[in-house]
């Protein structure tokens, strides 16, 4: 977990990971759960939130 709350912040909010290519992308939730938001790399458009390890 992460000792400061700016860190969680920066490294988890508004990160989502393609499920096909595994590339990180950062939008709003909201697009995301729309299908607005696209893969850079292969086009895809289903995304899961980044981990928290």
């Amino acid at each position: 977990m992460v000792k400061f709350p700016e860190a969680d912040v920066r490294l988890f909010r508004n990160k989502f990971v393609c499920r096909r290519c595994k590339s990180v992308l950062r939008s709003p939730p909201r697009k995301v759960t729309e299908g607005q938001v696209k893969c850079r790399l292969c086009a895809g458009k289903k995304f899961k939130p980044k981990r928290k390890k």
